[in-house]
């Protein structure tokens, strides 16, 4: 019998007594996720363009590989169906699947999705994703509702899962316009609306990756990390007699990331901020955020903490710490990579009988 969630949505069935397999699309942090999986004893599946099969073959603890022209194939029924009959699986999602699938399309996978997919909507829309800041506490940069009202520094987004791709710079109208229409041209965007403004928040770039288990009820930070994004951070490498002369224009397109970790006297309010927001997603978007999720933003030199993005599944970042972090080590006497923990909360879940609890 299919099982309706609080937003009278129907969540799919999974056969908690067969074998399950854990799933996910072949980019992103899916090394991680299957290794994870793997480490926990479950067979893993993994669904990914044909291009990248060769590389995908040399790792042995992925078990099932189907490889499609595009990733949108698995919006098909047919193509579902088929999977759910030969591997029972649990697909993990992660910022290659919002940034390649429709909302709606994504909401509609007849797979069983680990965690909450309704949040993902609010993820990928930046006035959504405001207000559930919002209800969370945040000290957030202030966000602008035109580009007339731009009259200093400034950084425009995309919405969505980019990985920082299109984002800019500005001090003025003109400036967001002329950025804006190359964009268009691109058809990166389709209008300006498609734009989002807040004022610079200046700081350092601090990503705090976090999993909150409803079946402990408990919140536990496992890594934290920074981006290292191009052009912004080359720009250091200019020596300053030519920095005025360089036609660089920053772009923060995102090509790894860099671990960190805090001082201690700062746990109390990151532990806090996470608390909020797991509260504030179970009151806006129910059941919540059960599994991974990421508060992102950048401490100034008052040590004072800015947040100008979540990100409500597993983060790119996580991958540092396939072996653990310095956090994860606190919690666990194995090595607890994001992707593991998220397998072990499955395998918790099962023996409890609890499998509705962390998937929608």
């Amino acid at each position: 019998m299919a099982v309706v969630d609080s937003q009278n949505k129907v969540q799919n069935d999974i056969d908690i007594d067969g074998k399950l397999t854990i799933m996910t699309l072949g980019s992103h942090c899916s090394l991680q996720v299957l290794k994870g999986a793997k480490d926990e004893g479950f067979e893993t599946l993994l669904v990914c363009d044909e291009k990248r099969v060769d590389m995908y073959k040399r790792f042995k603890f992925i078990d099932h590989l189907i490889s499609v022209k595009s990733f949108n194939e698995i919006t098909n029924a047919d193509f579902q169906t088929d999977l759910i009959t030969r591997f029972n699986p649990i697909l993990i999602p992660h910022g290659t699947l919002i940034s390649t699938l429709d909302m709606a399309a994504l909401e509609n996978i007849k797979i069983p999705i680990f965690g909450n997919k309704w949040i993902l909507r609010w993820e990928s829309d930046r006035v959504l994703k405001q207000q559930l800041m919002n209800e969370s506490d945040m000290h957030s940069p202030i966000q602008l509702e035109s580009k007339h009202e731009i009259d200093g520094l400034c950084i425009v987004k995309l919405h969505g899962a980019a990985g920082g791709k299109g984002y800019f710079l500005v001090t003025n109208r003109k400036e967001f316009e002329d950025q804006a229409r190359l964009l268009i041209e691109s058809k990166t965007i389709r209008s300006e609306e498609d734009l989002f403004i807040q004022k610079y928040a200046n700081g350092v770039p601090v990503y705090l990756q976090y999993f909150y288990s409803p079946i402990n009820n408990e919140l536990e930070l496992l890594g934290i990390d920074r981006r290292y994004e191009t052009d912004i951070d080359a720009i250091g490498r200019i020596p300053s007699k030519y920095q005025l002369s360089a036609t660089i224009e920053p772009s923060y397109t995102v090509v790894g990331n860099i671990p960190i970790v805090l001082r201690e006297s700062l746990l109390p309010e990151v532990y806090s901020m996470g608390e909020r927001f797991v509260n504030a997603s179970r009151k806006l978007v129910p059941p919540g955020i059960p599994g991974p999720f990421c508060i992102e933003g950048v401490y100034d030199n008052n040590a004072n903490f800015t947040a100008f993005e979540f990100s409500a599944r597993i983060v790119a970042g996580t991958n540092l710490y396939i072996s653990g972090s310095p956090y994860s080590d606190l919690l666990y006497d194995v090595p607890m990579s994001m992707g593991r923990r998220i397998a072990l909360e499955i395998n918790k879940a099962k023996d409890l009988s609890k499998i509705e609890l962390v998937t929608t």
